[in-house]
């Protein structure tokens, strides 16, 4: 399960627009919003180097945080954030209030095990993986840190689907595909070329004896 929240310190702000904006990021602070649990939105500001730090430590969108706001405490979760699309920089952030029994849409690393115990890859088959992440509809209290998925005894040409991994007691898939395929253990190249050649080498004597029953 996710780790439990963390704290970060923010400031109230009564400036608003590109101005105010600008203001703020010169003095390392980045604009940012609390919003949800039907109460009015609450412009703030937050440490531009504290926000970078968890961005870039990955699961900033899953992971809820105690935003201290002049001594006053908003549990939230990390919505959205802009980057600088030049300076690769945040620019703002989006807070959502997290109530209890609240349910959030959130996505979650997959983390694949067991390598070692799949035929097909030990055959030298590829592990091709179409989600690294899942859309899952989970409590807020209980967000996964990961999704494990297990390819022991996975040969060349089986899928990993949703509906083949247990997910945790609360969590739905909000991915609205009809069991979404994770990952296929596709064949090398070269077993790809050599089963080719095999079957061109099959159809030849079949074709020959066609030629000849005419």
């Amino acid at each position: 399960m996710a780790t439990a929240a963390t704290e970060l310190k923010a400031q109230a702000r009564s400036g608003v627009g590109k101005g105010a904006a600008r203001a703020l990021r010169r003095e390392g602070l980045i604009p940012a919003v609390i919003y949800g649990d039907k109460k009015p939105p609450l412009p703030i500001t937050i440490s531009y180097n504290e926000a970078m730090k968890r961005i870039y430590a990955g699961g900033f969108l899953s992971h809820i945080v105690t935003l201290d706001v002049d001594g006053e405490k908003h549990r939230v979760i990390p919505r959205d954030y802009q980057l600088d699309v030049v300076k690769d920089k945040a620019l703002h952030v989006d807070f959502l209030r997290v109530g209890k029994g609240t349910k959030l849409n959130v996505q979650v690393h997959v983390k694949f095990i067991n390598e070692e115990g799949s035929p097909g890859i030990k055959r030298g088959g590829v592990l091709n993986i179409v989600h690294h992440t899942l859309d899952l509809t989970v409590d807020a209290d209980h967000i996964p840190e990961e999704i494990v998925v297990d390819l022991t005894g996975l040969d060349v040409g089986d899928s990993v689907h949703m509906s083949s991994i247990q997910l945790p007691a609360g969590a739905t898939d909000h991915s609205h595909e009809d069991d979404l395929t994770i990952a296929t253990i596709v064949a090398p190249s070269g077993l790809k070329a050599e089963e080719a050649e095999e079957g061109t080498a099959e159809a030849a004597p079949a074709a020959e004896n066609g030629e000849a029953k005419e």
